[in-house]
């Protein structure tokens, strides 16, 4: 499945619209990566756990949003946005939404 963040995709012509493809996770921090967050939080630099905690809650988004437009017949979607919002405190909704086309 072809997945862009343009409204066409070059080369190929959109047939058919089926509407706005959506997929989305909720994720929680955790007690044992707090302890170190807040220890490299004295020291400064990356905090390597949230950074792959947010990169697998976006893939796991993205999944369900690819699957979401499959089950409309979708081959390819365009206008990808992903967006992020707190839902209560140490967790975060991973958003992430476009416009399931058919191309051909």
């Amino acid at each position: 499945m072809i997945i862009v963040n343009t409204p066409d995709i070059p080369n190929l012509k959109i047939s058919k619209v089926h509407g706005i493809a959506r997929g989305s996770t909720v994720r929680a921090r955790n007690v044992g990566s707090d302890i170190f967050a807040g220890l490299k939080n004295l020291v400064g630099g990356e905090i390597s756990e949230y950074t792959k905690l947010q990169a697998d809650s976006r893939e796991q988004a993205l999944k369900r949003m690819q699957e979401d437009a499959l089950k409309m017949g979708a081959n390819a979607i365009v206008n990808v946005r992903i967006t992020t919002s707190m839902v209560m405190q140490g967790a975060s909704e991973i958003l992430v939404y476009g416009t399931a086309v058919t191309t051909n």
